[in-house]
C-alpha cells in the first residue's frame, strides 16, 4: 500500500526572526513534490508551559498542535542546539505531545 499523499508537519525550534532553521523549513517546503503538503507550525511561542497535571485542560493552542500532528504523515523538526541540547520551547512543546500519543503511531 502506498500513500498518494503526503503531510508533512515542520516545527523550528528557534524563535528567532530571521532564523536558519526556519528558513531552511520554508526552502524545504518550496521545493517539496507535488503531492506533498508542507505546513509550517508556528505557536511554540503561544503554547503555556507543559505541567503534566494540566495535560488534559483543553488549552486552543495545545489542541491546535496535537490536531496538526495527528494529521501529519511525517514530522521535520529544524532547530538550533543550545547548551548542547534542543531549546526549551521544542521541548515544551514535545512534552506536550508526548504523553497523550501524537507521536505514537511512527509519525
Amino acid at each position: 500500500m502506498s500513500i498518494s499523499h503526503f503531510n508533512i508537519v515542520s516545527i523550528s525550534g528557534s524563535l528567532r526572526k530571521n532564523s536558519f532553521n526556519t528558513a531552511l523549513m520554508h526552502a524545504v517546503s518550496g521545493v517539496a513534490p507535488e503531492n506533498m503538503k508542507f505546513s509550517i507550525y508556528d505557536g511554540l511561542e503561544n503554547l503555556p508551559h507543559f505541567h503534566p497535571e494540566h495535560d488534559h485542560e483543553d488549552f486552543p493552542v495545545v489542541r491546535d498542535l496535537r490536531t496538526q500532528l495527528k494529521s501529519a504523515d511525517g514530522i521535520l523538526l529544524c532547530t538550533p542546539e543550545y547548551a548542547g541540547g534542543v531549546p526549551g520551547v521544542l521541548k515544551n512543546a514535545l512534552d506536550w505531545v508526548v504523553s497523550s500519543g501524537e507521536t505514537a503511531t511512527g509519525v
